[in-house]
């Protein structure tokens, strides 16, 4: 079975890096919820997904309609992130700082990750950060 660290640069890469809504999707269980609590109702991002089909088709469609080319990439070097194992090994907590060149210079955002795993799958992501300009 996968460890904690595998599925978290398994997720990143599927997500954040390639935007691929299909392998991310399959990361999932079947039943597998997706949330963003702190993400605002209505905003571009979703803030509840629930079935891998559902995040599948939804993260698909916030893909498309958010533009991959903001004149911002990720700068994987000063980009830095922490894991947290618990005493449940089905769960884990991650810190991120995620560094971002672009014409204005380097900013950073900054989130926090709790997965929750079932069989080796995702079966409960939230995921706390504050999308720029509301969603």
């Amino acid at each position: 079975m996968a460890t904690p660290q595998e599925i978290f640069e398994r997720y990143v890469w599927a997500g954040a890096m390639t935007r691929n809504a299909a392998a991310l999707a399959e990361m999932f269980t079947v039943d597998g919820v997706f949330e963003a609590p702190l993400a605002p109702a209505g905003g571009a991002f979703p803030r509840r997904l629930e079935g891998r089909e559902e995040i599948r088709r939804e993260m698909a469609a916030y893909y498309e309609r958010s533009a991959p080319d903001t004149g911002r990439t990720v700068n994987v070097e000063k980009s830095r992130y922490v894991l947290h194992t618990t005493a449940d090994p089905d769960v884990f907590v991650i810190e991120i700082d995620t560094a971002f060149d672009g014409p204005a210079g380097v900013t950073t955002v900054s989130l926090v990750q709790i997965f929750r795993l079932r069989d080796g799958k995702i079966a409960l992501l939230r995921d706390y950060f504050a999308p720029e300009g509301g969603g």
